[in-house]
Order: structure tokens, then sequence, then C-alpha cells
């Protein structure tokens, strides 16, 4: 009898295992949302988007509504052009199963819609009992990191009901406030995650599998931006690392060889990422004795007081041998991982795999709420190579003890606030709240120089506790995205700038190219091929065009129209206008007959310039970086200055140009401008690299090096040298304080410079380069004194009697002041007559 019972109640535990086993394997159904449409739509991946009504709650009240405009960055009107909108607590319900872990994507696109104005709309979204977002403006949100629309993706822990319920809340603190979303996901996940070691607390780790998450970041490490499409399975979307490199210090970036073939392992399937994520890497580069000196570093923004998950993605795709290459990885200045090496961790070259490090992120006073990446050779290892490799990094947000997820509103820059007043004023004072354009995205975002993003972070806790925190993905998500309109008003471009601004249609430009002939293109750059053209039946321009297959370059693209728009002067690059259709963009400047200085100076089978002429460029050069600095409405800093970006007419006259990097301070009393670090190695300030803290002393030090650069005409880096000469700046600072730099100039200048003139020169440069840029002489005394060694070139004796002490400085000549009102030709005039009249008693 006894059997029988436990042969029967074996049976029923084995009947309740089966059923466990089969609810638990049973497939949730993926949801993809159209939300407010009548009916079923196709994005532009090709993915099929359903109508949402019958997964509302019955009793709710809803309605549907069109966006009142398109923005171009856009990348489909589905599901952004029609929404939901819930003026109460309203909820849908999805049936899921109860043991499958579920990606939950919300997309929202702030525009007007039955109008509601969507900086009126302010909400929260909670999901089976997690609070997502709370007091959230997707309005503030899209203006203050000019973009198009928001995605927010979240991983949720099982619905143990078996339904999903997502409440969306309109906010009881703000007047008209309602909620609305444009599409949804639901889709079912692997459970991808697991336990994560806790950066500075020795076995210690945070439990992962338990908490819901937020996607912060997800990057394809040198490589391309990834769509949801091309994902692997699980339709995430990947984008491009550089934006988030801090300093100079990019590496290099490889892909696997054609021969090489990427398996996955039990460790990294392809649930982990695609293939195309270990198929490209970045890595330092191939000098040691430079990648012993510095960290290959990302920076993040995120919120403060959460943990946060970060998993780093390898494969190695050159060596093959362990300790080839030994790395350690740091997280906030923590050590997280000593000695990695990818391949002891997957025993062969071309096998992916992937760590979690978890770490806390606390608010400090004074700091920055950030994540910061580097990874640094393992010198004690002493590796075959000195470097460092990663192919992907994702970062989660995890849950707190209360179940929340819900960062705070970014804030929008005062600068990014006044400019855009100015732009809606401009534009024939529309009524509309800046309606779809600007709630849209760029449009409405103008000037980008102006727009510093430097989301002010202890602007903090204004009301419900709004900070700056930048916590979404991605920050750049229009850099993926096709115009879908040919409107001359790009969605890139403030209103005012475009109407500065010629703008180009697309067949003008094909045609003043030969249809982009190759045997026009005068220049390649990061940006794209540069090409000589002609324009309205004879005039030569320069046509930049971006490359079509690059992730980069919009930033820089609506940078250079912004600044150049506004600015013009004799000494700074014209831009004549501009192209945004079908994808495209294309700047248009006036045709620099003569090219780069640097084709001038070295490595090249043109004529050597004489001494005069390299001075008089330079004269040039720094009446153009003189008036960004202080005859403009801001200060502006051009953050890459260097013998690449000073451009020479079929005059000879020195033009400043490539703004793409340019910074705007909002005043003349702005001491710095924090930023993250970006330059041209070799010319970026130390100082500026150090502290993060831009001023326009950073353009003096650059300009430094571009002075010893035309005189000894020699590369600013040159690593095939011995490493005491590897810099151009120290190298030349030591010459100069040990007595030697006439040995190091150009051989072509020998005996045909004035020593006084050198003297003054050299003194000047070796000024810029200060290592402090408190103790670096403005771009105005640095003018003063070329135009003084100019003086000393030719009229030696003239100059000598007068001139100033050598501690003098622009206050102490109140006749170089330029006012903001002085136009184009003046400034350089009045400059030079008055020194004249100084030097030349005959111009008396």
């Amino acid at each position: 009898m006894k059997s029988k019972t436990h042969i029967f109640i074996s049976l029923i535990f084995l009947c309740l295992t089966i059923n466990t086993i089969q609810a638990q394997n049973k497939t949730s159904p993926s949801y993809v949302l159209d939300c407010g449409a009548s009916g079923d739509g196709t994005d532009s991946d090709g993915r099929k988007w359903t109508q949402d009504t019958k997964f509302l709650n019955s009793s709710d009240k809803t309605a549907t509504a069109k966006a009142q405009s398109q923005d171009p960055a856009l990348p489909s009107p589905v599901p952004y052009m029609t929404a939901r909108i819930f003026t109460s607590p309203s909820s849908y319900m999805f049936p899921v199963s109860p043991a499958t872990r579920l990606w939950l994507r919300l997309h929202f696109y702030p525009s007007t819609y039955n109008n509601l104005f969507a900086l009126d709309s302010y909400f929260s979204v909670v999901a089976d009992g997690f609070t997502l977002l709370k007091n959230f403006s997707a309005f503030i949100t899209a203006e203050a990191l000019t973009q198009a629309y928001i995605v927010r993706e979240f991983s949720l822990t099982p619905a143990i009901s078996g339904k999903l319920n997502v409440t969306f809340i309109p906010s009881t603190e703000h007047n008209r406030s309602f909620a609305f979303v444009n599409g949804i996901e639901v889709i079912p996940m692997p459970d991808i995650f697991q336990p994560a070691a806790l950066v500075g607390f020795n076995d210690q780790s945070v439990d992962v599998n338990s908490s819901s998450l937020q996607t912060m970041i997800r990057l394809n490490v040198g490589g391309q931006y990834i769509s949801a499409t091309k994902d692997s399975g699980l339709t995430r979307t990947w984008y491009d690392d550089s934006p988030y490199i801090f300093g100079a210090g990019l590496g290099v970036t490889f892909h696997a060889d054609q021969n090489a073939t990427i398996k996955y392992s039990t460790d990294a399937s392809k649930e982990i990422a695609p293939l195309d994520v270990y198929s490209t890497a970045r890595s330092m580069g191939g000098n040691p004795e430079v990648n012993k000196k510095y960290n290959l570093t990302w920076v993040f923004q995120v919120d403060a007081n959460f943990t946060y998950v970060l998993r780093f993605h390898f494969c190695e795709l050159l060596f093959t041998k362990v300790n080839q290459r030994s790395f350690d990885i740091y997280i906030n200045n923590q050590t997280a991982q000593h000695g990695a090496d990818v391949i002891a961790w997957s025993g062969s070259r071309g096998v992916p795999v992937y760590k979690d490090f978890a770490i806390y992120v606390s608010d400090q006073v004074g700091v920055d709420d950030q994540i910061w990446v580097a990874l640094t050779p393992t010198v004690s290892m002493n590796p075959e190579f000195m470097d460092a490799i990663l192919n992907g990094l994702e970062i989660f947000k995890v849950n707190d003890s209360s179940g929340n997820l819900a960062g705070p509103n970014p804030v929008p820059s005062d600068m990014l606030l006044q400019a855009e007043a100015k732009g809606r004023s401009f534009s024939s004072g529309s009524s509309s709240h800046v309606i779809g354009g600007v709630a849209g995205g760029i449009a409405g975002c103008a000037v980008a120089a102006v727009v510093v993003i430097t989301v002010s972070k202890k602007r903090k806790r204004m009301n419900n506790g709004q900070s700056s925190g930048i916590n979404w993905l991605p920050l750049y998500s229009h850099s993926h995205t096709t115009a879908q309109s040919t409107n001359s008003n790009s969605s890139h471009l403030s209103t005012l700038a475009a109407g500065f601004c010629r703008h180009f249609s697309f067949s003008e430009i094909k045609h003043g190219t030969k249809n982009f002939n190759e045997s026009l293109v005068i220049g390649v750059g990061g940006f794209g091929k540069v090409y000589k053209g002609v324009i309205d039946g004879g005039t030569k321009v320069a046509i930049k065009r971006s490359n079509p297959s690059s992730e980069q370059g919009i930033t820089e693209f609506q940078t250079e129209i912004e600044m150049l728009s506004k600015l013009r002067h004799k000494h700074l690059v014209s831009l004549i206008g501009f192209c945004e259709e079908d994808g495209e963009m294309i700047l248009v400047y006036d045709y620099m007959a003569n090219g780069t200085l640097r084709e001038h100076l070295y490595e090249t089978n043109k004529p050597s310039l004489s001494w005069k002429q390299r001075l008089d460029i330079c004269i040039g050069a720094a009446r153009g970086l003189h008036y960004l600095h202080t005859g403009a409405k801001y200060t502006i800093i051009h953050r890459d200055v260097k013998t690449t970006n000073i451009l020479l007419d079929d005059k000879w006259v020195a033009k400043v140009s490539d703004f793409g990097l340019s910074k705007t301070g909002s005043d003349l009393n702005q001491t710095h401008v924090s930023t993250v670090v970006k330059g041209s190695f070799g010319y970026l300030d130390p100082e500026y690299f150090r502290r993060q803290q831009l001023t326009e002393k950073s353009d003096v030090y650059s300009f430094g090096v571009v002075l010893f650069e035309v005189l000894c005409a020699r590369p600013a880096l040159n690593p095939s040298l011995p490493k005491e000469q590897i810099s151009l700046a120290d190298w030349a600072l030591l010459c100069q304080r040990k007595g030697t730099l006439d040995e190091i100039i150009d051989p072509q200048l020998k005996g045909k410079i004035n020593p006084e003139c050198l003297k003054k020169f050299a003194d000047t440069a070796q000024k810029c380069l200060a290592d402090h840029g408190l103790h670096r002489p403005s771009m105005g005394d640095v003018l003063w004194n070329l135009e003084f060694a100019m003086q000393l070139q030719e009229n030696p004796e003239a100059a000598k009697r007068f001139q100033l002490p050598e501690n003098n400085s622009e206050k102490d000549r109140e006749t170089l002041d330029v006012v903001e009102d002085t136009t184009e030709g003046e400034v350089d005039e009045h400059m030079k007559a008055i020194f004249q009249q100084l030097v030349n008693s005959s111009a008396r």
C-alpha cells in the first residue's frame, strides 16, 4: 500500500514538474505597437507595427492623434507620426509568459497633438510594479539632447501573473499635463544576465537576475551603427562609440580579416551580441611607449544614486597566445580587472567572451555624475604588445530597493534656450510653442556651437527632483537616420542659420562636381571628401561631402553651418551654403587656391614659403582667432587649431577653417566651458586635457604649436624620432631653454630671419605653450607680438624705438580693443593702421 501511495505521489510530482517546465518553455509573444494608428504599418527597416487598441483597458479614456509636423530626422513615420494620448491614468495589458524576461521599449516623438503642446506633457510610467519614468518630459529631453525622438529601453523581470501592465500617469503637479506614447515594443528575451562583480568590493556581487534594468548605453566599439533588424534576434540597436571617447586618444579601429571566422562559445552566444560587434574593435595603437603613458578612455553621463552594470564584449581578432595583449580595466578610477587577457579567457582567436562588472554611482557635491571606463596595458605583466582591446560595451541601470528606475529630466543649457528664443522670434514669431520642429529634434536646437550640451550637473534638484542626468539611449539618436524631407529648413539647423546661408539642391551639387568626379577630389578628412567645384556658371568653390556610410559628422555639419552663417571676417573661411537632401550632408565654401598651410611647410614638392610669407600667414591666422575670441557676440573657441585648418587663398591670405569642434561661451566673463576633450593630438592643451575645462587659452596653446611648426617645418608629432623629439612642442621648448632653437629651424630659413625678429617670434610661441592657461598671452597679445616681429624683420630700427614693455597686455593697449560691433575688415585695418603709426613715421 505504501509503495502504491509512493508511486501515486511520484506521478503527481512528475506531472507538476512537466507542467512547470512546459509553462517555463512556453514562448511569450512579441508585441510591436504603433500607438494611436488606425491600422497596421511598416517602418523603414521593414518591421511590422500593429495598432494598439485591443491592449488598452476598455474603461480608460484615451484619444488618438497625429503629429502636427514630421521632423526630417525621424527614421520613419511609423510609429512616430501617430500617438495615444492619456489625460488620466491608463493602462495597457499584455498577456506574457510568467517565466520570461521582457524587453520593453517606449518610443516618444514630442510634437503637437490635438492642440496639446508637448511642453505641457509630464507623466510617469509604471510596469509590473517598477517605476520606469517619473515626471518625464519628452519635450525637455529632446530639447536638451537635440534629438528628434526618444527611445527608452528596459529589461523587465518575468511578470509572474502572466500579464504585463504598463500604466501611463499624467502628472498632477503641472497644469494641462497629459501623457502620450508613439510606440511600444514588448519583446521576450532570454535571461542573459548573471551576478556581476561589484567593483571595489572583493567577493561581492550584484544579483542582476532578479532586477529590472534600463539600457543606458549600447555601443559597437570600433564599428558602425547596427539597426534592430541586424541584431542577433533581440532587435537591439548598437551605436558608434566615438562620441564618448575622452580626449584626443582615439586609438585605432580595425575589423576581422576576411578569412577569419568568429565562433560563438558557451560563454557568449548570439543572444549576448551579434557577430558584427565581435568582428570590429578599438585598440590603443601600435606605439608601445605612447600606450604606456595614456589610457583609452570613454566617459558617460548617468544618474546618481543607482547601481550600474557594465558589460564588456571582447573578441581577439589578431593574437593567438596568452599575454600577447594584457591590460587593466578601470571603472571610475577603480580597478575592475587586472591583467585582462582575451585569449586566456576565450582559449582562441575569434572566440567572443564578455565580462560584467557593477559599480554604484553616488551623488557627490561638485562632481559630475559620470562613469569613466579606461583601458591601459598591464605593464607589470610585460605583455608582448603594450595594448588593450574592446569590441562592445553596454551599460545598464539597476532598479533601486523601491523598484525605481526613473531618472530626472535633463536641464537644457541657458545658451540653448536663448538661442532657441532668438530662432523663434526670427521665424516670424510662430505662436505654436516651437511645435513639431523644436520638439521634434534639432530643428529648434539652434546653434549647436552655442549649444554646448553641457547639461550642467549641479543645476539639480529643481522641481520634483529634476537634474541634469543624461541617461537616455542614445545621445545622438538622429545620427543614423535618413532625412525624410528635402525641406531646406533642415532639422539639423536653426531657422536663423538656414536664413543666413544658401541652400543648394543636390542636383546643383552633382552638376558642380561632375557627379562627384574623383579627379576633382582635393582633400579627404574625417567628415568626407572635398571636391573642387563650380557653381553659378563659373564661381570656383570647395565642396565638402560627408561619407554616406559614416555614422559621424552630423554634429560637425550643424556646428559648421551655425558658426559660419553668422561670422564674416577676412581671415575666416567663408561658407557659401549647404545641401541636406536624401541623407546627404554637403558644405560649400570659397575655394582656397593654395590649399592648407601644412602642405607648404614639409613633405611637399611645392616651393618653400619665404619667412615673410610665413609670418604674414601667422599674423592673418592670429587675426582670425582674435576675432573669434573677442569680436563676436560670444567668445568662440575653435578647439582644433592646426596647420591643416589654416587655408590659403589665391593671394596667400590665411583663413581659419573647420569649425566642426568649436564651442561658444555664453559671454566674455565666462571663464571656461566644461566639455569632453576633443582636438588633435600634438596640438592639445595639456591643461584642457587634465581638467576638461575649455578656454580661449586652449586655442592659444594650439597656435603656439603652429608657430613652431611654421618655424621648424616639421609635424607636431613624429613618432619616428627619438623620444624627446616626438612632440614638437616639448622639443622646441627644450631647445629654446637650452639656447639651441636655431639648430632645429627650417634649413630653408637659416640666415634669412633677423635675429631680433626670431627672438620675438620664438618668445611668443614659447609663452603660448605655458603649461597653465593663466600664464599664456591672449590671442590679442599674440597678434601684437607677431605684428611687432614683422616690423623687426622689415624695419628693425624703427620697431625697436617703439617696443612696449615685455609684460604688456591688451589692457595696456586700449587702441587694440575690438568692440562687438566692429565689422569684418575694420578690425584688421584698424590694428594695422595703429601699428604702422607706431613704427613708421610716414604713416602718421
